[in-house]
C-alpha cells in the first residue's frame, strides 16, 4: 500500500479514440470487486501497462478511503491485480502493489493451462500482450471457454514497449506513478543492466506532451482467449482432460 498517499485517481489520464475518458470508461463498470489478470510473456513486458497498473490500484483503493492503514482497526488491502509470467519469472511486480506473492503466478506455455490459471483466480479483467490471434478457439475444453467468456467483462491488448498497433485507447501517467514504474525496473533481479536501460528509454520513447503515454486496443474476450498462446496444436493438458472426460467432444 506504498502508493496509498503518493497518487491519486487525478494524476492519471484517459482517452478513447483521442476523446477525453475516464478509468471507467476504459474499463466499464469498474468496482472494487473486479479481479485484474495481466499475462506477461517476455522479460519486463508488463512494464508497457505500468501507468494503466498504477490507475487501477489507485481507484482501488479511492473504494476503500479513508479505512485503509496499518493500525490496529484499519484496512490493509491490495488491488485483485494477478500476473500470469508465461514459462518463467519477467519480473517482480510488488513496486506496483502487486501483493501478496502468491498473486504472481509462473504457467506453462500452454493454451489451456494459461486459461485455466485465470479462470481459478476468478478474473473479470484481462490484459494481454498484444499478438495476432492464432490459438483456435476448439484447442480449449469448451467448459474452460465458457467460464472465461461468461466472467470476464472486458479485455485490452497491450504492448511491451507501451505501444500497441491499431490503438483507440491511451493512458497518460505521471511522475510519481512513473517513480514506482522505474524503481521496478532498477530493483528487479531479472534484468541485466542493459535491459533495464532498455526499459527504462522505452518509457522515455513513449513521453508525448511532457507525459508517458501508453496506448492499448480494445478486443473482445475471445480475442483475447485466442491471443493467449501462439500454440497452433492441441496441448497435453485438454487431451488430458478430454480423454479423462465421459462427455464426447
Amino acid at each position: 500500500m506504498h502508493t496509498l498517499k503518493t497518487l491519486k485517481t487525478t494524476d492519471f489520464g484517459f482517452s478513447i479514440n483521442d476523446y477525453t475518458a475516464s478509468l471507467e470508461d476504459v474499463l466499464p463498470v469498474f468496482s472494487k470487486n473486479d479481479r485484474i489478470g495481466i499475462v506477461v510473456k517476455t522479460l519486463g513486458g508488463s512494464i508497457g501497462a505500468g501507468a494503466l497498473l498504477m490507475a487501477i490500484v489507485t481507484r482501488f483503493y479511492d473504494f476503500h478511503r479513508p479505512n485503509l492503514g496499518n493500525k490496529p482497526g484499519e484496512l490493509r488491502i491490495y488491488p485483485e491485480i494477478f500476473v500470469f509470467h508465461v514459462e518463467k519469472f519477467h519480473m517482480n511486480h510488488a513496486n506496483l502493489d502487486v501483493w501478496p506473492p502468491h498473486r504472481e503466478i509462473v504457467v506453462e506455455n500452454e493454451p489451456e493451462r494459461i486459461l485455466e490459471a485465470i479462470n481459478d483466480r476468478g478474473i473479470t479483467r484481462l490484459l494481454i500482450e498484444d499478438a495476432e490471434p492464432s490459438t483456435k478457439i476448439n484447442m480449449f475444453m469448451p467448459e474452460t471457454i465458457s467460464s472465461a467468456e461468461q466472467r470476464i467483462v472486458s479485455a485490452l491488448a497491450y504492448s511491451p514497449t507501451g505501444r500497441v498497433k491499431h490503438s483507440d485507447v491511451k493512458v497518460m501517467s505521471c511522475e510519481a506513478a512513473e517513480g514506482y514504474i522505474l524503481g521496478t525496473i532498477e530493483m528487479s533481479k531479472e534484468f541485466s543492466e542493459e535491459e533495464k536501460e532498455r526499459l527504462s528509454r522505452e518509457r522515455r520513447d513513449i513521453i508525448v506532451n511532457g507525459r508517458v503515454t501508453e496506448s492499448y486496443r480494445r478486443i473482445t474476450v475471445t480475442e483475447a482467449i485466442k491471443s493467449l498462446s501462439q500454440s497452433t496444436e492441441l496441448g497435453p493438458t485438454t487431451r488430458r482432460y478430454m480423454g479423462m472426460s465421459s462427455f464426447k467432444y
